[in-house]
C-alpha cells in the first residue's frame, strides 16, 4: 500500500496544505490566503481563529483532490513562519498572533541596543534584538500591554499554533525557537540568563516543552479528524522554522550548501557545522541535531511585487496570464541600462532599522511601468546581496545556490539574482518547498528516512539552473553601489519621517 506524506506550511499570509509521494511528487495542493490587521502603524496581527479555520478548510480540500484514503497519510510535518509572536492563554485558546511583518518594537530596539542588551544575547543565541523577534514583541508587551502579557500562558509560533489545534499539545521545536533568539544556540535548550537579559526572567513558564523536529509531537485527535477528513491518530512531528524547510525542501540539505528564498521575507542561509563564525550574521537556527543555519534576513523581499502587483495591477487582466507574470514580463521587456530607476524595498523596514521605507529614485519621463517593475526586481536582489555580503564576511562559503520562494518562479527575476549575486542559480522543481521541506521532516520522523539528507535526496528534484552574465553582473555591481550611497543618504531622512508620524498618529489633517 502506497504512504503519502501531508506538509502543511503557515506563512504570512497563505497556509497551504500539499500531500506529496514519497519521491516528493504533489499528489494535491490547496491554500487560502489570510487577512492581516493593521490597528496601528507598524502593528501587523491575524485573527488565530482565522488561520485555523483556514487550516482545516486546506486540509480537507487537499484530501478531496488527492482522493486518496487519510489512512494512508504516514505522517503529518508543519512548517511556518518563524518570529512574531503566537500566544495561547492560560487555559490554551487562542490570544494573540503577531506577524513577522511588524515594526511596533522598533523604539525598544533602539533603547535595548544604547543598554548593550544585545552584547549579552549574542553570546548565548548568537543574535541581537531586532523589532519583530520574538522575545522583544514579549518585551514590549510586558512593558505596553501589561494586562494581556499576564494573560499569556504559551508563547509560540505560527506552525507550533496549527499543530497544538491538530494534536491539542503545546510545544515547539529547536528550529524556530533557536531562530526567535530564545535558546543557547550551542547547547540547544532555553536558558535563564538568555531571558534575563531581554527582561523575561520572570517569562520562562511561558516557553513551552522544547522537542527536535522529526519528534513526534502528537497525534490528529478524534475531534479534527472530523472536522479535516484526517484519520485519528496520525503522527504530527515538531516541524520547521519555515527557511529551514524551504532550504530542505528545495534540496539544500549539505554543510556548506546555500538557500535564497525571495518570499515574503529575504531569506539568504548557509548550512554550517559550528554555530561559531568569525563574524556576526543575523541570525542563526539549528539545522539537524548537530548542524546549524548562518542566516541574513529581512522583510525585504518577494512582497515588495505582491504589494506592487495588488496595487497596480489586480485590474489588468490578460486571459490566461497572472499578474505577477504580465508585471515580469513588463520588466523583461526592458533592456538594462545605467540611468535605469532604483528601488529600495523597505515596505516594512530594513533588518535592523525600522525606520527605513520603499522608494524609487532616479525616475524620469521616459521611464515606463516596466522600467519600475524591473527595479523593483533588482532592489529586491541588491537587498539579498547585501545579506550574501555578511554571511561571507562572517567565513560562511559557498559557490552557487538554490533560489525558492515565490520570486523562483519568474523566469527573469532568477537569472537578475544570477548576474546580481555572481554565482550559478538553481530553481528546485516543487514550488511549495516550504511543505515539501515540513513533509521530508515528517517522513524522517516515522522512520521512512535515515536523516534530512536522505529525504531530500528521494524527494527534491531539479528545474532549471542560470549561469551569472559577465556583462549583467559588471552593470549590476555599479548600480549596486549607487543603491547603496542611496540608502546611506535616505538613513537619516528615513528616521525624520518615522518620528513626523508618530507624532500625527490620530491627527486627521
Amino acid at each position: 500500500m502506497e504512504k503519502y506524506l501531508l506538509g502543511l506550511d503557515a506563512g504570512n499570509t497563505v497556509i497551504k496544505a500539499v500531500i506529496f509521494d514519497l519521491k516528493g511528487r504533489e499528489v494535491a495542493y490547496a491554500g487560502e490566503e489570510g487577512h492581516s490587521r493593521m490597528p496601528c502603524p507598524g502593528h501587523v496581527e491575524r485573527d488565530l481563529g482565522e488561520l485555523w479555520a483556514n487550516a482545516k478548510r486546506v486540509i480537507r480540500t487537499c484530501l478531496d483532490k488527492a482522493g486518496i484514503a487519510a489512512k494512508d497519510i504516514a505522517a503529518i510535518g508543519c512548517a511556518g513562519h518563524g518570529n512574531g509572536l503566537y500566544a495561547l492563554d492560560r487555559d490554551g485558546q487562542p490570544l494573540l498572533g503577531i506577524q513577522s511583518l511588524d515594526t511596533r518594537a522598533t523604539g525598544l530596539v533602539e533603547e535595548w541596543a544604547a543598554e548593550g542588551v544585545g552584547d549579552r544575547t549574542v553570546p548565548i543565541a548568537r543574535q541581537r534584538p531586532w523589532p519583530s523577534q520574538t522575545p522583544t514583541l514579549l518585551g514590549w508587551l510586558k512593558r505596553h500591554r501589561p494586562e494581556l502579557f499576564q494573560r499569556i500562558g504559551t508563547v509560540f509560533f505560527s506552525k507550533d499554533f496549527v499543530v497544538n489545534r491538530l494534536t491539542g499539545n503545546r510545544v515547539s521545536e529547536v528550529s524556530d525557537m533557536s531562530g526567535a533568539g530564545l535558546l543557547d544556540l550551542a547547547a540547544r535548550r532555553y536558558d535563564r540568563t538568555l531571558m534575563a537579559a531581554y527582561g523575561l526572567a520572570d517569562s520562562m513558564h511561558m516557553l513551552p516543552p522544547l522537542i527536535e523536529s522529526t519528534d513526534i509531537a502528537g497525534h490528529v485527535t478524534e475531534d479534527v479528524a472530523t472536522e479535516t477528513g484526517l484519520a485519528a491518530g496520525t503522527p504530527v512531528v515538531g516541524g520547521l522554522f519555515d527557511v529551514v524547510a524551504s532550504a530542505l525542501g528545495s534540496g539544500v540539505s549539505r554543510t556548506g550548501t546555500a538557500s535564497i528564498i525571495a518570499g515574503t521575507w529575504s531569506i539568504n542561509q548557509v548550512i554550517i557545522d559550528c554555530p561559531d563564525l568569525e563574524g556576526p550574521v543575523f541570525m542563526s537556527s539549528t539545522f539537524d541535531r548537530s548542524r546549524y543555519m548562518a542566516m541574513e534576513n529581512s522583510a525585504t523581499s518577494a512582497a515588495n511585487l505582491e504589494w506592487l502587483v495588488r496595487e497596480f495591477f489586480e485590474d489588468e487582466h490578460q486571459e490566461g496570464v497572472s499578474p505577477f507574470d504580465a508585471a515580469c514580463a513588463l520588466a523583461a521587456a526592458v533592456a538594462p541600462v545605467a540611468d535605469d530607476p532604483l528601488y529600495h524595498p523597505y515596505l516594512y523596514g530594513a533588518q535592523q532599522d525600522g525606520h527605513a521605507r520603499a522608494g524609487f529614485y532616479g525616475m524620469a519621463g521616459w521611464h515606463t511601468k516596466g522600467h519600475l517593475i524591473r527595479a523593483l526586481l533588482e532592489g529586491v536582489a541588491f537587498s539579498h546581496r547585501q545579506h550574501i555580503e555578511t554571511i561571507r564576511k562572517a567565513g560562511a562559503t559557498f559557490e552557487e545556490a538554490v533560489l525558492c520562494g515565490g520570486g523562483s518562479r519568474s523566469r527573469l527575476w532568477p537569472q537578475i539574482f544570477a548576474d546580481v549575486l555572481g554565482v550559478p542559480v538553481t530553481v528546485a522543481v516543487s514550488r511549495e518547498t516550504g511543505a515539501l521541506g515540513a513533509a521530508i521532516a515528517a517522513g524522517t520522523g516515522v522512520g521512512l528516512f535515515a536523516d534530512f539528507t536522505e529525504g531530500a535526496t528521494a524527494m527534491v528534484r531539479t528545474d532549471r539552473h542560470y549561469q551569472p552574465n559577465a556583462v549583467l553582473s559588471a552593470h549590476y555591481a555599479r548600480r549596486y553601489g549607487l543603491y547603496n550611497d542611496i540608502k546611506e543618504a535616505m538613513t537619516p531622512l528615513w528616521r525624520r519621517l518615522s518620528e513626523a508620524q508618530s507624532l500625527a498618529k490620530g491627527v486627521a489633517v
